[in-house]
């Protein structure tokens, strides 16, 4: 089943892969924001060093400026594959479905198609992301505090296995 669908891919092959990248560069540029923070009030408010304020400024900014960028690429590149893997769907049902009734092949072509378009978009993006965000918040996490990242290590194997039970 999940091979007939992914045939449905074919010419959109190249934005189902862009969607993941840009959702995980977004993700990156975001956990990065909280870094260049930390930098301000380390190094620039407890040093009175209002050149590193400034500098720390401008480039969470361009950080934010990039995670916004990503996060409209991955949603422009999710939505050309979810729609085009929608379209070929479409094509691909009606020439294979002529035996049914007008109400069921419209049923199909429409609400059928759509919840799979709107599932592979979700799969593209939400799949992407949040294992993308666990990740980076856990190496953030090390990088700020070892000690204090390895409870938070704990806690989520913990709610993890909780989640497969």
């Amino acid at each position: 089943m999940l091979k007939t669908l992914l045939a449905q891919v074919r010419e959109f092959k190249k934005a189902s892969f862009l969607t993941p990248f840009f959702m995980i560069l977004e993700v990156l540029f975001e956990t990065l924001i909280p870094l260049a923070m930390a930098s301000i009030i380390d190094k620039g408010v407890e040093a009175g060093n209002i050149g590193h304020i400034y500098r720390m400024g401008a480039v969470m900014v361009v950080l934010a400026l990039c995670g916004l960028w990503s996060g409209v690429m991955g949603g422009k590149y999710g939505a050309r594959a979810s729609a085009g893997f929608a379209r070929n769907l479409r094509k691909s049902m009606f020439a294979n479905i002529q035996k049914y009734s007008t109400a069921g092949l419209i049923t199909r072509l429409t609400t059928d198609v759509t919840n799979l378009q709107n599932a592979y978009q979700m799969i593209l993006r939400m799949c992407t992301r949040a294992p993308a965000s666990l990740i980076c918040a856990m190496v953030m996490a090390f990088l700020i505090n070892a000690k204090l990242a390895s409870i938070y290590l704990v806690a989520v194997i913990f709610l993890g296995g909780c989640l497969i039970f």
